[in-house]
């Protein structure tokens, strides 16, 4: 089964991800880190309900990756925007397993303390135009949400819409576990509602 974990927003720099989360949600992001093989860097942002929220972005003082990047970031063009959602699993290769082809093939990564595997497409794009959740399974008991400060938000759902939306639902429905998101018909794209400090704030 899987859950969600966190969710991404690219941007044409780190510079404008992280700005765009702290202009609409009103509150701080932390320093994050760079991310080997893929070559990108991020902020982050913790989450209530043990979830975060990170910015990322290409990393441009990294070299060029030997492969495609993660969350279709090579193809990354106009203002930042929430792009991606990731839900960990306890297995990997079992969920993949009772998922149709285009979820990617596992890759190791670390940065740090922690250690992750996630499954990343051959060309980096994910299933119904990236509004297919990318996979995630930690290894170890370090996870970023417990390292970071609690910044009183929390969030309260996920809404995924797509003109197949309810074949990626239909997809999904036997390993997803999660009442936070919700399905739409309608173009590709992600949206995200935030309780923060008693008021809801959008977020896309």
């Amino acid at each position: 089964m899987i859950e969600l974990d966190h969710v991404a927003i690219a941007g044409p720099s780190l510079a404008a991800a992280t700005q765009h989360v702290e202009t609409v949600l009103g509150v701080s992001l932390q320093q994050g880190g760079e991310h080997a093989v893929f070559h990108t860097h991020n902020t982050l942002l913790g989450l209530e309900d043990g979830l975060y929220l990170e910015a990322i972005a290409v990393n441009p003082a990294a070299p060029d990756p030997d492969r495609p990047r993660w969350f279709d970031l090579d193809r990354f063009t106009g203002n930042a925007r929430l792009t991606n959602w990731i839900c960990r699993c306890d297995n990997l290769e079992e969920t993949l397993s009772a998922l149709p082809d285009g979820f990617g093939e596992p890759v190791s990564l670390q940065r740090g303390d922690l250690r992750w595997r996630m499954a990343v497409p051959a060309d980096g794009i994910l299933p119904f135009d990236n509004c297919a959740p990318a996979l995630i399974e930690w290894e170890g008991d370090a996870h970023p949400a417990a390292m970071l400060d609690a910044s009183g938000t929390r969030l309260r759902s996920l809404t995924v819409t797509h003109p197949d939306v309810s074949e990626l639902e239909t997809m999904l429905q036997p390993v997803l576990e999660d009442t936070r998101v919700h399905f739409r018909k309608g173009p590709a794209a992600l949206g995200a509602a935030f309780d923060v400090r008693g008021k809801t704030v959008n977020l896309s």
